[in-house]
């Protein structure tokens, strides 16, 4: 198993080297993230072990945008800030682990069924499809890539309990489920709802309670994250900008080869490549022929089969009623976001192959081939030789919330304000400025109004001698104190609402809770 498994991340980091040159290369969120890591490392360097706020975006006047934004790839960032890399290397590593954790999870689960020869297969199939390389070279969305990479662990994870009850590898799935949720809230609910399909199709039944508490758990790990981001949106505008009935691909385009760094709905020279892939297609193809010969495992083929015709569907306008009709749908925002469920279906039943035809020749041409098919878009069109400050000092990423059509502002931040100051001209002394919280001492010979120049958004609060006072909103969206006669310690600090301190406390019992269950009380207390 250690040599398929050297050989698997050997065929993933060729998928993946291109894109380590010197420079950052242009994708289109790319540079997104590489302000978004300056921005959570700085927020996190001061102290909020959990960044919610971005401080220096939105015209210096902040934008709660980490309280909606995946937060797993910026802490990798910081990680890796904190040993001397730049942001935008940072940025490449974080592609490059998730690529090298991806291969690893999909052997894992792929030999569980194929064998490790079959592991291999799969592995290969899925470093080179190209919707997850398209991700990577085109669209830069690292907290998908994170996703796809992580899923597949849950996947091998829960089958491995299902086969020997070991409780180490319920754990595993409930932390691996609760990473992909960290990774990227739109996908971990595309993956929650196979999930659960696949334990009603695949596993053993009388484990079904088991299984759910694995993902309720799960899901508890990472409430500190999906519980205000849900219910909190109303406090933030335009997370509806984009319409889904604009972006289904059409049939042709899921099935024959194309490449461009366009948009889903630019023109069609330069469109964005909606292709599942050739060698993922005749994948697909044999393992219905191999299905009805009864040379591979029927149930989980058919069920992965049948799960890739309806997610096709999906993908295609007829499916628009459904999009209509059915909650949350609207939620996934791309039709042609289902392509990562393809990746991961083809890829595993890839590996089948070698379950008719056993042989290493077999096995070296399929991995051979699908390398010659996906190696043509493993590579950057070219590398922008900028540093970290051309994007974390230049207006035109920082003026705005750092996210298209300046969404994550706050409901009520309507007109750009013209005062920038952080409080008004007073006689003020020992002034601390931190991301989410500022300290000062002020003296007035009368009662006085302080303007803040931060965006108004629930959580921030204003003490007078360690004593809560209110807080008014201004007609622009910012903050406004109003400080007695005499000499007082003013701390403005953004907390925590009564949502986020109860999806905080759920994420802490879930904590107890699945180690608990895993390690049983009494190990626990000796």
């Amino acid at each position: 198993m250690v040599k398929k498994i050297f050989i698997s991340l050997i065929i993933a980091f060729v998928s993946i080297y291109p894109f380590l040159g010197k420079g950052l290369p242009p994708t289109h969120d790319g540079e997104y993230h590489v302000v978004r890591f300056y921005e959570f490392d700085k927020t996190l360097r001061d102290g909020s072990l959990y960044p919610r706020w971005a401080p220096d975006l939105n015209n210096s006047f902040g934008v709660p945008l980490f309280n909606y934004v995946y937060p797993l790839p910026n802490y990798f960032s910081s990680f890796f800030h904190l040993f001397g890399s730049s942001f935008i290397d940072a940025f490449k590593f974080n592609m490059l682990f998730a690529t090298i954790i991806g291969s690893v999870f999909v052997f894992l689960w792929a030999r569980e069924f194929w064998g490790d020869v079959g592991g291999l297969i799969s592995s290969a199939f899925f470093s080179f499809s190209p919707y997850r390389l398209l991700d990577i070279y085109i669209r830069g969305s690292v907290g998908e890539v994170w996703a796809l990479a992580l899923f597949p662990g849950f996947l091998w994870a829960i089958t491995k309990y299902s086969k020997n009850r070991n409780k180490k590898y319920a754990a595993l799935s409930s932390v691996i489920f609760a990473l992909v949720i960290f990774s990227h809230n739109i996908l971990s609910l595309m993956f929650f709802v196979f999930a659960i399909f696949y334990i009603l199709m695949i596993l053993q039944k009388k484990l079904l309670a088991k299984y759910f508490l694995v993902m309720f758990l799960g899901l508890g790990l990472a409430s500190i994250f999906w519980v205000p981001a849900l219910f909190e949106k109303g406090y933030v505008r335009g997370l509806d900008i984009y319409d889904y009935s604009q972006n289904f691909p059409e049939l042709y385009q899921l099935i024959f080869p194309s490449w461009g760094s366009g948009f889903s709905n630019s023109s069609l020279n330069n469109q964005l490549s909606f292709q599942i892939g050739i060698a993922n297609l005749l994948a697909i193809m044999v393992a219905f022929i191999l299905m009805l010969k009864k040379k591979v495992p029927r149930r989980i083929t058919l069920f992965l089969l049948v799960t890739f015709l309806i997610v096709i569907f999906l993908m295609l306008r007829t499916s628009l009623p459904i999009w209509r009709t059915i909650p949350l749908m609207n939620y996934f925002q791309f039709p042609w976001r289902f392509l990562s469920l393809e990746t991961l279906i083809a890829s595993f039943l890839a590996g089948g192959l070698i379950m008719a035809w056993n042989s290493k020749i077999l096995a070296s041409s399929l991995v051979l081939i699908v390398i010659f098919l996906g190696i043509g878009y493993a590579k950057p069109a070219y590398f922008l030789q900028r540093d970290d400050n051309y994007y974390t000092t230049r207006s035109n990423f920082i003026d705005g919330t750092n996210s298209p059509g300046n969404t994550f502002n706050t409901l009520w931040f309507i007109n750009q304000p013209k005062q920038k100051k952080i409080i008004s001209d007073l006689n003020i002394q020992d002034t601390k400025v931190k991301s989410t919280e500022y300290q000062f001492r002020v003296t007035s010979d009368k009662s006085t109004d302080i303007l803040i120049s931060t965006a108004y958004f629930p959580g921030w609060n204003y003490y007078s001698d360690n004593k809560k006072e209110s807080i008014e909103k201004t007609k622009d969206g910012l903050m406004r104190i109003t400080v007695g006669k005499g000499t007082h310690d003013i701390k403005v600090v953004l907390e925590n609402t009564q949502i986020r301190s109860l999806a905080t406390l759920l994420s802490m019992i879930s904590a107890l809770a699945l180690l608990l269950w895993s390690f049983g009380f009494d190990r626990i207390r000796r």
